[in-house]
């Protein structure tokens, strides 16, 4: 029961190692950015300690039963207990001890940039070096505690192993899919702090009960030899195989990222594959009654044997996980099952290779207990030598190695590393000498060489967001690729966090390239020209001066362009994460306007958390153009945090702009997102750029964000006016068009609710699960009665339209409505319709109708404007109802007249809410039910406010 009750903690043991280790990435991405080196130093820092902790927890099980045979087994057992209780304890000042680093490192003078990293490293080190190298005693000390004996020390230290690493493997689950965006960062670590405590106390229990028993293996009559015969022959095998099989999870955690979307909950599910299967590896040579002594070789060698066979397959990642994909449907019940789908297909793919891997340690182990007495002592020093592999794996094949070589490159390297290891196990075996053991390494070495390389074009497929089986679907790799046509691919490359490609597409209207990063396209410069142009140019055109500007993403290039091409701007900084897009940049200058050499720009390598809040500021623009939400580390710039140094760091008349996706998006997530940066801005403005492409403004002057005629004159100015002709812009009314919550609007708009914090980092997993079902989100209703007063008042088309007597003429009109019908389908039904009610004869009217009506068919977005509701949206134009109805229809026409007013409600043709009041009057003195006309009125007021609240009079 004693051993039962120890191997089930361990469990949980493991799975709170697990959650810390997450959690830890989390905590320090904030003082060291989200980074390649920055994610590389933490792993570096975490595999070290527990490296150090090994050994060092060895060494100390072996004096203490040294000193004393007959009472080692409760002094370990106490330790052990004392240990796991100072790793709770730890844990639950870690937030208070983060905060003190953290102020620590803002008030000491960073230097350059490199001294400045590694300072933070230097107090990243101090943070997590301690409580890793506690996380190191599980194995040395209950292997030398509860082994009983020599003959039984392999079993139970595989059984130790397996147990604290099916603990990781539910620890990466449950920080992936749930703890962390559940409880928070605090919140988790407070509750893993419960499961040490609680797991010390129990062995300090255990010890009580273990008085009187010796420890495995008593004392011999002489002292075991200085040098184990073969420990740096295994020790180095075991060093092999831990650098070889975390580059391998590195690049499969790669390939999952461009065929499932690198998100936080690809990263977990392959992560708990890898210690699952290790787990169960372990698990397999404690259920061995005898090992043959020739077992660790055979293991290693098939072991290399299967990643070898793996290979060819793994180039056609994105295509089984389209295949799969196609099979669920697309809403959120399927989230789930689509997830343990891929658990299982993962789990099936790679899990006989990574159980070999989980197989090998015991094995070596095994070799090792055979010549020594000092069990904890063997297992600290094997796991150290296993544990700073792993550390090697991370910084060499999990980082540095990617400066030079590619994805496949990269697992060829462990390929070798495994190969060299599997002569290392098999030369005793055989009695090879070193000629004989040279020859077969190099014969394996030749042969991982000849490997073909993998298809780049098969990697950038970009299957991410094709869910509909096509014809080929599940035809095979072979003739899917073969299928499509294949992409002008004119860049791939994979950089240490990003695989990049740069595709390029000859028509009739010119050249365009398409910029792709871990498998997901970040868009395209002609195509998406509007929505990277409208994010420079919209806060340029707001700020009271446009001088100084910080970008947020070089992306295509487009939004650094038009910003440094403006003649007033002096200095345009860009802080770009992948290396590999800024090599891919000059590229993209014969559709961009030849971005990369204008004088203006200063490209700063590194992540925008850590470069913009560590520069000077007094920024007139930043422009935030990251990648999408779900993808892993991007919350973070949308984050209260981020935000208010953003804010702090715009000069007086600044003006942020931070680009947003509506699409592949959940209302709620949206509504997060809008929450967070109503929290840090007084005053916001959202606005938009191509369809779905959110741009959220955030101002610090509010008198500068109404001024409509100081924003037409900058309009007119040449510079800017012929920047928004290249963009597709022709007139003011057009630009004015892309506004769609007038200033302090969605303050009034949003209810309330949880904001995105980074330490309750809730965004990338809220998006992550939006993206399976990949809807369209909508902004929240601003027909509520405070929405509904600041969208009349702060519309800048209705204050421009005040020029006119407060109607705009007809050609403006057309311009206004014409621009929102090429993008917004529910827009355009509401303009439409108010345009039929004031005019109902206006030819530029038809002429609008007519090319909705001619690009219906070829366009399925101007397929979705919903024309069969322009005649009842312009209904509601009319204060009151025209004709009388009976009881049934009055509460029908009530209720329909609502969801529309909700559902349609625009700053730029607000319906009166009198009609609507009028309706549910009309319902209560009809023949309807009265009691239900109480009750939808008081609904809808409820929704949108009083219906009979006046007017704010300065709204006409």
């Amino acid at each position: 029961m004693l051993r039962l009750g120890a191997l089930l903690l361990t469990v949980l043991t493991g799975l709170s190692g697990l959650v810390y280790e997450v959690a830890w990435e989390k905590y320090l991405a904030t003082l060291l950015g989200s980074h390649s080196e920055a994610s590389a130093a933490v792993l570096g820092i975490f595999l070290g300690g527990m490296s150090l902790g090994y050994k060092l927890w060895g060494s100390l099980t072996r004096r203490w039963c040294a000193a004393s045979a007959e009472s080692a087994a409760a002094r370990l057992l106490a330790g052990y207990g004392m240990v796991e209780a100072a790793i709770g304890v730890y844990a639950l000042a870690f937030p208070l001890l983060f905060r003190g680093a953290r102020a620590l490192s803002t008030a000491l003078p960073h230097g350059s940039g490199g001294a400045g990293f590694a300072l933070d490293v230097g107090l990243a080190a101090l943070l997590i070096g301690p409580p890793s190298v506690l996380l190191g005693g599980t194995i040395p000390f209950l292997t030398q505690a509860l082994a009983r004996g020599l003959a039984d020390a392999t079993r139970f230290h595989a059984l130790v192993y397996a147990f604290n690493t099916a603990g990781a493997f539910a620890g990466a689950l449950a920080a992936g899919y749930w703890w962390l965006p559940t409880l928070g960062l605090v919140g988790s670590l407070r509750a893993m702090a419960l499961v040490n405590l609680g797991a010390g106390a129990a062995f300090a229990l255990m010890a009580l009960g273990a008085r009187g028993r010796a420890a495995a293996a008593p004392p011999a009559p002489a002292p075991p030899p200085a040098r184990v015969p073969g420990f740096a022959r295994l020790a180095t095998a075991a060093l092999l195989v831990g650098f070889a099989m975390m580059t391998v999870q590195t690049v499969l955690i790669r390939l999952g990222g461009l065929a499932l979307g690198a998100s936080q909950f690809t990263f977990s599910l392959v992560v708990a594959v890898f210690v699952l299967c290790i787990a169960l590896g372990s698990l397999g040579v404690s259920a061995l009654g005898r090992i043959p002594r020739g077992l660790l070789a055979a293991d290693l060698w098939a072991l290399l044997a299967l990643l070898l066979a793996l290979y060819p397959q793994l180039q056609n990642g994105p295509y089984w996980a389209h295949a799969l994909r196609s099979l669920f449907r697309s809403d959120a019940a399927a989230f789930y099952p689509f997830q343990l789908a891929t658990l299982l297909g993962v789990l099936a793919v790679i899990g006989p290779a990574v159980v070999l891997s989980g197989a090998a340690l015991p094995l070596i182990f095994d070799q090792l207990r055979r010549e020594v007495r000092d069990l904890g002592d063997v297992a600290g020093a094997l796991y150290s030598a296993n544990t700073l592999g792993s550390l090697f794996g991370a910084l060499l094949g999990g980082y540095a190695l990617f400066f030079w070589l590619d994805l496949h490159q990269v697992y060829r390297v462990a390929l070798a590393a495994l190969a060299l290891a599997a002569v290392l196990a098999t030369r005793p075996l055989l009695g090879l000498g070193r000629v004989a053991a040279a020859g077969v390494l190099a014969l394996a070495l030749a042969s991982i060489a000849l490997l073909p390389p993998w298809s780049p074009e098969r990697l950038a497929a970009g299957l991410l967001y094709e869910r509909t089986p096509g014809p080929e679907s599940f035809a095979g790799p072979e003739r899917f690729f073969a299928s499509r046509r294949p992409a002008s691919l004119v860049f791939y490359e994979d950089g240490p966090t990003t695989s990049v490609a740069v595709s390029r597409y000859e028509s009739k209207a010119g050249v365009d390239l398409s910029l792709m990063t871990n498998g997901k396209r970040e868009g395209s410069v002609r195509g998406d020209y509007l929505t990277t142009a409208l994010i420079a140019l919209l806060p340029a055109l707001f700020a009271e001066r446009a001088e100084r500007a910080f970008v947020i993403g070089y992306g295509t290039g487009v939004t650094p362009g038009e910003l440094a091409r403006l003649p007033s701007m002096r200095e345009v900084s860009v802080a770009e994460i992948a290396r590999s897009v800024l090599r891919a940049a000059p590229l993209l200058d014969e559709a961009n306007g030849r971005t990369s050499t204008q004088p203006a720009l200063r490209i700063l390598e590194g992540d925008a958390y850590r470069t913009l809040l560590r520069s000077a500021g007094g920024y007139d623009v930043i422009a935030s153009e990251p990648s999408h939400t779900w993808a892993l580390g991007i919350d973070m710039l949308y984050s209260r945090e981020f935000l208010e140094g953003a804010r702090d760091r715009l000069a007086s008349g600044g003006v942020f702009c931070q680009w947003m996706h509506a699409y592949a998006l959940d209302d709620a997530t949206l509504a997060l997102v809008l929450r967070t940066y109503t929290a840090v801005f007084e005053h916001v403005s959202v606005w938009y750029g191509l369809d779905n492409d959110l741009l959220l403004l955030g101002f610090r002057d509010e008198t500068r964000a109404l001024d409509v005629e100081r924003l037409e004159a900058r309009a007119g100015e040449p510079d800017f006016r012929a920047a928004l002709l290249r963009a597709g812009i022709r007139s003011f009314p057009q630009l004015l068009a892309h506004e769609l919550l007038p200033l302090g609007v969605a303050h009034a708009s949003l209810g309330p609710g949880e904001v995105q914090t980074l330490l309750h980092p809730q965004l990338g997993y809220l998006a992550a699960r939006a993206f399976f079902h990949a809807d369209e989100s909508r902004l929240p209703s601003t027909a509520t009665l405070e929405g509904a007063r600041l969208g009349r008042s702060h519309s800048l088309v209705r204050r421009f339209a005040r020029r006119f007597g407060g109607a705009l003429p007809e050609r403006e009109r057309g311009a206004f409505v014409g621009e929102a019908c090429r993008h917004l389908p529910r827009e355009c039904a509401v303009l439409l319709a108010q345009w039929t009610h004031e005019v109902p004869d206006s030819r530029p009217r038809e002429r609008v109708l007519k090319a909705v009506r001619e690009r219906r068919k070829v366009s399925a977005l101007a397929r979705a404007i919903p024309l069969h509701d322009v005649d009842r949206l312009a209904a509601l134009f009319d204060p009151l109802p025209s004709t009388p109805a009976d009881g049934a229809h009055a509460l029908a026409e009530a209720r329909q007249a609502t969801e529309l007013f909700w559902n349609y409600y625009h700053h730029a043709a607000p319906f009166p809410r009198e009609r609507i009041a009028a309706l549910w009057r009309r319902c209560e003195g009809s023949g309807a039910p009265r009691a239900a006309c109480r009750d939808g009125r008081m609904r809808t007021e409820q929704l949108i406010g009083r219906l009979d609240a006046a007017p704010d009079p300065k709204e006409s």
